[in-house]
């Protein structure tokens, strides 16, 4: 991996983990922690144009409160959703069975 990849990946794991709103902090965080590693560079992207966006539409459009605007419907929000429900169960929270 080149040394831009590496280096936008700390950034946006900074990024997603110091947004002002806890909810936002802890998916956008928790997934940067698990998933930036396996990004590839159209992936990062779409993560650091999605960081850009306010912390309450992001938390609408994760948690399905909002539908999702065309161009932030990537495959990263579509693994941000899933995560968000992995992680909700893990912790015993999130929509019951």
């Amino acid at each position: 991996m080149s040394d831009d990849i590496e280096t936008q990946r700390k950034k946006l794991r900074i990024r997603a983990w110091r947004r002002g709103f806890k909810e936002a902090d802890l998916i956008l965080g928790r997934f940067a922690d698990s998933h930036l590693a396996e990004l590839g560079p159209q992936a990062l992207n779409d993560f650091e144009v999605l960081l850009d966006e306010p912390d309450a539409d992001i938390y609408a459009w994760i948690i399905g409160k909002q539908p999702t605007p065309p161009q932030f419907d990537t495959s990263v929000m579509t693994a941000l959703k899933g995560f968000r429900v992995d992680a909700d169960a893990a912790f015993g929270d999130g929509p019951k069975q």
